[in-house]
């Protein structure tokens, strides 16, 4: 569209299958177009699976990621008996019936400040395993279970290992707290199972006012 060479910086890396309501991109260029512009330039060339929503002029030194202050996820779960083929690539279809209440109270064990080495993927290249997880929500909607995450930075599969480790807790096999010994052991295989990225989605990456 700029006729440039460019480098497309994000704000956060997604595994495969991951969706993104919230990802944030940016891109310099010398050319003179509107951001209106831009936004109408690139949808045009852009795949079905990807569309730009809004576009803003920044500060040359702003950078999407080492400026990001916080981020917000959810993993959404179907809850029942039979498979939904409309939700299959954006759910982890979960048959047995989830206690969210036992999810919720396990999940509040993770709310602070703490070394999630246990809930960290191997190979991830973080300097540190310490994280700050703000709020974790756990909620109903008919068949559609969402665990919302907000925290300032995750490590690798991070969402995804609560999520699948809130499923052990949703049916009974790990209380609130098995899940914080789990925690306190720092040791990735007490947790529960890694969960099927389609599941994830990034829904906001928070910057200062």
């Amino acid at each position: 569209m700029t006729a440039e060479d460019n480098t497309i910086l994000g704000a956060s890396r997604t595994d495969a299958g991951v969706h993104a309501l919230g990802q944030t991109c940016i891109f310099k260029t010398r050319r003179e177009i509107t951001c209106s512009g831009v936004r109408r330039g690139i949808n045009t060339a852009l795949p079905q699976q990807i569309s730009v929503r809004s576009v803003e002029e920044v500060a040359a030194e702003f950078h999407p990621r080492f400026d990001a202050r916080g981020k917000h996820y959810c993993y959404t779960l179907l809850n029942r008996r039979p498979p939904a083929p409309l939700h299959r690539i954006t759910t982890w279809h979960r048959p047995m019936h989830l206690d969210i209440e036992a999810m919720q109270r396990a999940a509040d064990v993770l709310v602070g400040e703490h070394d999630f080495s246990a809930f960290r993927a191997a190979g991830c290249g973080a300097n540190t395993p310490d994280r700050r997880i703000d709020k974790i929500s756990v909620s109903r909607e008919e068949d559609l279970v969402r665990i919302e995450v907000w925290g300032n930075a995750f490590l690798r599969n991070m969402v995804r290992i609560i999520a699948g480790t809130l499923v052990d807790a949703g049916i009974g096999k790990t209380s609130p707290e098995q899940l914080r010994e789990i925690l306190e052991s720092l040791d990735r295989r007490l947790a529960g199972q890694t969960a099927p990225p389609q599941g994830l989605c990034l829904l906001e990456v928070f910057y200062a006012e």
